[in-house]
Parts: structure tokens; sequence; C-alpha cells
């Protein structure tokens, strides 16, 4: 009996706690976190190559002059640059001095890829060399004689020269004898001229004198007496029209001018002048 009783007990018991465990709300289980990802060592990839300068200078030139190339690079193993100039360190330069207008191209390659870039170097041929300036025509003789030949002068009323005038004369003779070397068909003719004071026929006679004398004291110290040709003008061609001793002066000369160029001596003698004999007090 008693054994009966404790099995109802347990039963009962059962019963209850199965109840009691029905009524009790139940609760939600938490997900279980996500496995943590992996963790990689990722490698960096490399830089490409960077071409920071290429360039030639200057970027034109005339065919025979040189220009100057330089090229900057980095991130690159391999560097090469065509025209025949091939592998080139990471920055530098070259002098270039080709015949044509050229393009170089630099390629630069490395770990990261490659880069590439060019330059044009354009050549134009010189410009034609003047030609020759024309030789500046050979100055005449009377080009000459005035440049290089000067008068000399005398006092009122003489044939007689002065220390002045043999100083001009003495200069002269280099001159004449370099003309008549020149000129080798030529005469020169020695002019003489007198002021307006006196007579036309006594002026004619003293400028003769005084041609005759210029003509003597060149001889002798070398100009050549037959290329020389004497002539009296008189008052006749003043140099000076004032009536002052001043442009008197100037007047009572002797003056070189050109000559003919054929029959020298037969002008020297129609063109001598025996002069007058008439000697008034005047010039």
């Amino acid at each position: 009996m008693k054994r009966q009783q404790r099995l109802i007990v347990w039963v009962i018991g059962i019963l209850l706690l199965t109840l009691v465990a029905g009524c009790r709300k139940k609760v939600p289980v938490a997900a279980a976190p996500p496995a943590p990802k992996a963790v990689t060592n990722e490698v960096a990839k490399p830089n490409p190559p960077v071409i920071s300068e290429f360039t030639a200078e200057p970027s034109a030139i005339q065919h025979g002059q040189s220009a100057v190339l330089r090229w900057q690079v980095k991130d690159a193993t391999q560097i090469e640059i065509n025209r025949g100039i091939g592998t080139v360190p990471a920055s530098g330069r070259r002098n270039l001095t080709p015949g044509d207008s050229t393009t170089y191209t630099l390629v630069a390659k490395g770990p990261g890829g490659s880069a590439t870039a060019d330059t044009t170097l354009k050549v134009t041929l010189a410009p034609p060399a003047p030609p020759p300036a024309a030789p500046s025509p050979a100055p005449t003789i009377s080009e000459r004689l005035s440049k290089e030949v000067q008068d000399a002068l005398f006092d009122y009323d003489r044939a007689d020269l002065r220390e002045d005038a043999r100083a001009a004369l003495t200069q002269d003779a280099i001159a004449l004898k370099a003309i008549l070397t020149d000129f080798p068909n030529t005469t020169i003719v020695i002019g003489g001229h007198c002021d307006e004071r006196g007579s036309a026929e006594y002026n004619l006679g003293l400028g003769d004198r005084r041609a005759s004398i210029a003509k003597e004291f060149l001889t002798q110290i070398g100009v050549p007496a037959d290329r020389l040709i004497k002539i009296s003008y008189g008052k006749e061609r003043p140099q000076c029209t004032e009536s002052n001793e001043a442009c008197w002066q100037k007047n009572r000369r002797v003056h070189f001018a050109p000559g003919e160029t054929q029959q020298p001596k037969a002008t020297s003698e129609s063109n001598e002048s025996g002069g007058g004999k008439e000697k008034p007090p005047d010039d």
C-alpha cells in the first residue's frame, strides 16, 4: 500500500513539474558571433616610372650648331633614348649636333610599368652668306689730287718758294709719284695763279714763273718731269673773290689738276706761257 502511494506521489510530482515548465516564457537563444576574418599581408604595388623632364635646349638650331638634351626620371630601373644614345642614367644631359630635324624618344621601365616621352630638335639650314660687297670704285685722279695734294702758296709779287711752300711740295711729291704710278697714262697740270692785283698780262707771266719753280722743285725730288705740265692762269681763276689779304693769299698759289692722257710733251710745250715783260709793282 505504501508502495502505491509513493508511486502516485512521484507521478503527481512529475506532472506538476511539467505544468510549471510549460507555463514559463521561453527566452530566445543569442546567435553565435561570426568567425573573425583571416588577416592577410597585402604587398604594396610599386609606383610607375615618372619622366619629369625630357627637353632639348634650345629646341631649334641652325645646321652645324649644338643643343643639350636633358632628362630626369624616377621609379625606373631601365631608361633608354633612341637615335643611338642608348641606355642612360635616371638624370643627365647630352650634347647633340644632328644634321636634320630629329625627334628623340625616352622609354622608362620599372616594376610599376613603363613611361614614354618625346622631344623634337628642329634643325634649319643656315642662311646663305651674303654676296661679297662690291668693291668700292677706285677714286679718280681728280679725287686723289683733291685729297692727297695741297697747294703751295707764294708771297705778293714773288715766285720764289717759301719754307711752307717747300714743305707742302715735299709732301706733294710723295703723293704725286703714287698717283702717277696708279694712273700711268695721264699727266698732271701744275697751274700758276695770282691775285687780282696787276695787269692780266703781267700776272700770266708771274703765274708761269710760279708753276715753273714748283715743277723744278718736284722733279729734283723724283717726280717725272715728262708727266708734269705747267700752265699759267694769271688772275683768271681765283679761288677766293674777296678783296682782302687773306683772300689774295689763297689766290697766290700753284694748284694741281689732271692733265691730258696723250702726248704730254706736246701739251707741255703748247701750255707753257712766256709771260709778259712788264713788271708793275703789284701782283
